[in-house]
C-alpha cells in the first residue's frame, strides 16, 4: 500500500481558482440551456457576472497582492501566484467572451421574439423614441449627473469600485488645442433599465441608462465638441487587510477599511469594444492597469442589470412558477415551539420547508417569561431581519441576550456593524468573535426554566440566520433539547465570549480545534473497516473541497477500496479517475434554481452508519481559520430523512454535472435514465408532507408570517 506522502503530488490536484472558474461556467451553462425558461436564463447570466466581480475583488486581488509582495510559495497544484494569474488571465477572458456570446447571440434575439426589444445603441432609436429619451434625460437624468473634466487645475477623479462611467474626449470649440479628458458616472440611484415607447412592432422596449446619457453627453459640455464617448468600469481590490492584534477597536478598524475598499488598487478594467485608443490610453495610464487586465466588451458592461430585467412585469410566462416554502409538519398545529421540540428532535429542510419555525423559536423565546437567556451566532442576516428584532425585544424584556456578530463576514461588514450597534443599544451583550478567526458556525441556545429544572433548547444549522436567503439556499436545520448538545452549546458560547474551551465535548465537534482531526479519523475508520473485510462508503455534500489533508485521506481511502460519492457545488481540487488513486471517487455538482448550500456527511462505519451536518466546507479556511460546528443526526427518523436527501441528489439527471478525469464537467448522460430533478423532487415532497398533515376538521393550521426582506441575488 502506497504511503500517504504519495498523495501530496501536485499532479493529483486542481488549482482552486481554476476550479472556481469551472463552477462559474456551470452556472453559465444554465444561462445557455434552452430547456430553461428565458427569464430564468437571464438570471443565471446575471449571477455569473456578480460571481465574477466578487472573484476579481477578492481572489484575483489576493493573488496580485502575493505577486507584489514577492510571495513565491506554490499552492497544492504546484503553481505560484504569478503562474495562477497567467492561467486565470486566459480562462477569464474566455469566460467573458462566452457570457457575451450567450447574451448577444441567444438571449437578445429570444427577448425580441418574445415581445421585449432591448435597444442596444441610441442611434437605433426611432424618431418618437428619440424624443421620449431626450425628454426623459432632461427631466430625470440631467439634474443628477456630475460631469468631471480633467485639466491642469483638476486632477483625474477617483473612480469608485464597480461604478459604471462614461469617458469622453473633448475639444474646445473654435480652438485647436489638445484633446481633454472628461468622465461622468452613470448614477446608481437611477434605474439602469429605462422603458421607452415600443414603436410599431408592439410589445415592450427598453434602453439602458448609459445609452441615454451618451446620446445627450454634449449637453454636459456646452463649450466643447465631444470627439468620442464610451462606457468603462473598473474593479478594485476589495480584500480587507485588518491586523486585529493592532486594532484596538475592531468595529472602528473595519469601518475605516470599508472606506478604502472603494479606492483600492484597480485590478480589472472593462471597456466598450471599439473604444477610441486615445481615450483608452488615458484611462489605462491613470489607473495603472496592465494590458492583460483590460476586457473589451461586446455589449453592455456589467450584466448584473439582467437581475432587474428579470423583475419586469408582463413576462411571467417566461419564468419558473415561484415556489413558496412549505409549512413544517411538526409546526402546523398551534402550540409552543418548546413543547414540540420536547416531543423529539425536528429536522428542517430549507427552502423546501419554511424558515418561519426558526424565527418563531426566537420570537417565542423573546416573549416567554420562563426563558432566562438567548445566545446566538450571526454571520449574515437580511436587510430587515425579524431575528434581530426578536433579539432586541428579548433584551428589552430583561432576558440575558448574547449575540456573536461576525464583523468580518465578507461584503456584509457594513450591514453587520449596523446590527451590532442596534443590538447593543437594545441591551444585548454583543461579542465580536475571536481574534484572527471568523465565526461561521450557526447555533442558537435558549435557556428556559421549567418545572423539572433548567432546560436548554438548541437550533443548529448549515446556513445563515437570514430569512431572505433561506428562500433561495438549500440548508439543513435541527432543533433539539438533548442534554448533551445543550451542554456543548453552553460551552461553545463560553468559549466565544472569552473562557477557555472545555476538556471534552459530548456531541459537537468544533473547528479550528478538533474538526479536521475528526473528519480525518472518520475517513480513516472507513479504510480500517475495508482492510478488515468490511465494506466502506462515504457520501459527502458541501460547497467546496480544497483541503489537501482531507483530499489525500480520500485518495488513500479510494485506493483501499472505499466507495466515495461527493456532491460538491463549487470548487473541487480533487481529481477523479486517477489509476490506483481516485478510481473509487465520483464528484457531482448540482447547479439549479436554488443555491446548494447544505453540508452533509455520511460514513458507513461497518453497518453502524453515522450522519453529520455542519457549517464547514472541506477547505483550509473552514477547518483551520474559522469557528465551525459539526453536529450528529442521531434520531433514526431524522437520520433517514438526511440519507434520503443525499440519495435524491445522487439520482439527479437534470441539474447534476459530473467531474470527468480530464478535469472538465459534463451533464449526466440521460440515455436510458429517468429525467429526475432533485430540487423539483424536494419541492413536491415538501408540498405533499404539508398536505398530508392538514386535517379537514382542524382549522388551527400554522401560517408562517410574511417578512419584508431586501432583494438578494
Amino acid at each position: 500500500m502506497a504511503e500517504k506522502k504519495d498523495y501530496l503530488d501536485p499532479e493529483l490536484y486542481t488549482n482552486r481558482e481554476l476550479s472556481w472558474i469551472l463552477f462559474n461556467k456551470r452556472v453559465l451553462s444554465e444561462a445557455r440551456d434552452k430547456q430553461i425558461p428565458l427569464f430564468e436564463r437571464l438570471k443565471f447570466l446575471s449571477i455569473t457576472a456578480s460571481n465574477l466581480d466578487e472573484f476579481f475583488m477578492v481572489r484575483v486581488a489576493s493573488l496580485k497582492d502575493m505577486v507584489n509582495a514577492k510571495y513565491t510559495k506554490k499552492d497544492i497544484a504546484g503553481l505560484t501566484a504569478a503562474q495562477q494569474l497567467d492561467k486565470l488571465n486566459v480562462v477569464t477572458h474566455e469566460l467573458v467572451a462566452q457570457q457575451y456570446s450567450t447574451y448577444n447571440r441567444s438571449l437578445l434575439p429570444l427577448l425580441k421574439a418574445n415581445g421585449l426589444t432591448v435597444v442596444e445603441k441610441h442611434e437605433q432609436l426611432s424618431k418618437d423614441q428619440a424624443e421620449y429619451v431626450d425628454a426623459y434625460f432632461d427631466e430625470n437624468v440631467y439634474p443628477v449627473l456630475t460631469p468631471m473634466a480633467v485639466d491642469s487645475s483638476r486632477p483625474f477623479p477617483l473612480i469608485r469600485n464597480k461604478s459604471l462611467n462614461i469617458g469622453a474626449l473633448l475639444s474646445k470649440r473654435k480652438e485647436k488645442g489638445e484633446l481633454e479628458f472628461a468622465t461622468v458616472q452613470v448614477p446608481s440611484v437611477l434605474a439602469r433599465i429605462v422603458p421607452i415607447p415600443a414603436g410599431d412592432n408592439g410589445g415592450k422596449a427598453v434602453i439602458l441608462l448609459e445609452e441615454v446619457i451618451e446620446r445627450n453627453i454634449s449637453r454636459l459640455f456646452l463649450n466643447y465638441d465631444v470627439v468620442c464617448s464610451h462606457p468603462f468600469r473598473i474593479m478594485r481590490n476589495a480584500d480587507l487587510t485588518i491586523d486585529e492584534d493592532e486594532a484596538e477597536d475592531l468595529l472602528k478598524e473595519i469601518e475605516k477599511q470599508l472606506k478604502k475598499r472603494q479606492w483600492g488598487q484597480a485590478i480589472r478594467l472593462e471597456v466598450e469594444a471599439g473604444m477610441d485608443k486615445r481615450l483608452l490610453r488615458i484611462i489605462k495610464d491613470e489607473l495603472s492597469i496592465e494590458e492583460e487586465d483590460i476586457y473589451h466588451i461586446d455589449g453592455p458592461l456589467d450584466l448584473t442589470f439582467l437581475m432587474k430585467m428579470y423583475g419586469l412585469e408582463g413576462f411571467e410566462h417566461l419564468k419558473e412558477e415561484k415556489y413558496v416554502p412549505q409549512p413544517v409538519p411538526e409546526f402546523m398545529e398551534e402550540g409552543s415551539v418548546f413543547d414540540k421540540i420536547r416531543q423529539g428532535d425536528i429536522l428542517l429542510h430549507h427552502p423546501f420547508q419554511t424558515f418561519a419555525p426558526v424565527v418563531q423559536f426566537i420570537r417565542e423565546a423573546a416573549r416567554d417569561p420562563e426563558v432566562l437567556a438567548i445566545k446566538q451566532t450571526l454571520y449574515r442576516v437580511s436587510g430587515n431581519s425579524p431575528i434581530i428584532a426578536a433579539l432586541a425585544q428579548a433584551a428589552e424584556n430583561g432576558k440575558q441576550v448574547s449575540v456573536l456578530v461576525e464583523l468580518k463576514a465578507r461584503f456584509d461588514e457594513e450591514n453587520n456593524i449596523v446590527w451590532a450597534r442596534k443590538l447593543e443599544k437594545a441591551g444585548c451583550h454583543v461579542i465580536y468573535g475571536l481574534v484572527g478567526l471568523k465565526t461561521h458556525s450557526k447555533i442558537t441556545l435558549v435557556v428556559r426554566r421549567e418545572e423539572d429544572g433548567i432546560r436548554r433548547y438548541v437550533h443548529l444549522g448549515t446556513g445563515n440566520y437570514n430569512d431572505a436567503t433561506a428562500k433561495l439556499y438549500t440548508d439543513i436545520g435541527m432543533m433539539t433539547c438533548s442534554e448533551a448538545i445543550g451542554e456543548d452549546a453552553t460551552a461553545v458560547f463560553n468559549m466565544l465570549s472569552g473562557y477557555s474551551e472545555p476538556l471534552s465535548w459530548n456531541k459537537l465537534s468544533l473547528a479550528p480545534l478538533w474538526l479536521k482531526d475528526k473528519f480525518l479519523y472518520l475517513i480513516g475508520r472507513e479504510v480500517k473497516n475495508v482492510r478488515a473485510g468490511e465494506t466502506g462508503h462515504i457520501i459527502a455534500k458541501m460547497n467546496s473541497l480544497c483541503d489537501q489533508d482531507i483530499i489525500a485521506a480520500l485518495y488513500e481511502a479510494s485506493a483501499a477500496g472505499v466507495k466515495i460519492e461527493l456532491i460538491v457545488r463549487g470548487i473541487c481540487s480533487l481529481k477523479v479517475g486517477i489509476p490506483g488513486v481516485s478510481e473509487n471517487i465520483s464528484v457531482r455538482s448540482i447547479v439549479g434554481t436554488f443555491l446548494e448550500h447544505s453540508r452533509i456527511f455520511y460514513f458507513e462505519n461497518a453497518g453502524k452508519s453515522e450522519v453529520y451536518c455542519g457549517s464547514a466546507d472541506w477547505m483550509p479556511r473552514n477547518l483551520e481559520r474559522r469557528v465551525e460546528i459539526l453536529f450528529p443526526v442521531e434520531d433514526p427518523k431524522l437520520k433517514e430523512k438526511v440519507l434520503h436527501i443525499l440519495d435524491v441528489q445522487l439520482r439527479d439527471t437534470v441539474k447534476a454535472h459530473l467531474l470527468q478525469p480530464d478535469g472538465s464537467y459534463e451533464k449526466v448522460d440521460r440515455r436510458g435514465k429517468e429525467t429526475f430533478n432533485s430540487q423539483v423532487a424536494f419541492c413536491v415532497e415538501a408540498m405533499e408532507a404539508a398536505k398530508a398533515q392538514e386535517t379537514p376538521h382542524d382549522d388551527r393550521v400554522f401560517i408562517p408570517e410574511k417578512h419584508v426582506s431586501e432583494e438578494e441575488e
